[in-house]
């Protein structure tokens, strides 16, 4: 199928997707109903916001090309998330949106939805291949393409990284320094490994990533009686896994 580069599209796997334009989503909610403080420099876009009572604060510096574009931290006890430009926001968002309910358990304790889940049993349950070393474990994404690396002990304990076939503008990585709860580890997989699709625009897609990565036409006039984006992207996402099955 043909696409035009501004042709909104639903995109899966979310950690081919790239950065895209829903910036906004990781910091609104804290900004906008969470009543954090946050400071905009317009020229830059640079923006950061503080927790109400200054243990954590969120950096986010679009101006480090290719660089880490976010910061994520807590003062005490110490931990940090950081992640590089093309980051999926989406997962940067299944964390901060749960920073409230974090520090503040009677805070709307019904709007974020926690797994009790591990991150190996979020593994199997998303298909990805579980790998154990000297060090550690390794979690990789079905298609290769994205490896989760858990190190107990260390002053980096998780490790993202991603990249199709070691190209431009696919790569981009995640890092989780300190005590991190293990809530936030959680909701950055459970987030990242979803098979919910994301909404892109065909040219914020890695050019790279494009041909590994399930598009569908979002804002396209369906044929009479034609399924919606949605559903039809599910259905894609099912014959695509039955063929790659046959070619085993």
């Amino acid at each position: 199928m043909e696409f035009s580069s501004d042709e909104r599209v639903l995109v899966s796997p979310r950690h081919l997707a790239g950065t895209g334009d829903r910036v906004a989503d990781v910091l609104g909610p804290l900004i906008h109903l969470a009543n954090w403080r946050h400071t905009h420099d317009e020229s830059a876009g640079c923006i950061t916001v503080d927790s109400p009572d200054g243990s954590i604060f969120i950096d986010f510096t679009p101006t480090a090309f290719e660089g880490v574009w976010w910061t994520i931290a807590h003062h005490e006890p110490f931990w940090r998330i950081t992640a590089t430009q093309q980051t999926p926001p989406e997962v940067l968002a299944g964390v901060t949106h749960l920073l409230p309910q974090l520090l503040d358990t009677t805070r709307h304790p019904d709007r974020i939805g926690l797994s009790d889940y591990t991150v190996a049993e979020l593994a199997r349950l998303y298909d990805w291949t579980t790998a154990d070393n000297a060090s550690g474990v390794s979690f990789t994404s079905p298609d290769g393409h994205c490896t989760v690396r858990h190190t107990p002990e260390t002053e980096q304990p998780w490790y993202v990284e991603h990249s199709v076939r070691d190209g431009a503008g696919t790569h981009w990585h995640a890092a989780f320094e300190g005590e991190v709860p293990d809530a936030l580890v959680r909701q950055f997989f459970v987030y990242l490994a979803t098979d919910v699709p994301v909404e892109r625009t065909v040219e914020d897609i890695p050019y790279l990533a494009r041909d590994q990565a399930q598009m569908t036409p979002l804002n396209r006039k369906p044929p009479s009686g034609a399924l919606g984006p949605q559903i039809a992207h599910a259905i894609g996402g099912i014959v695509d896994a039955v063929e790659k099955t046959r070619r085993r």
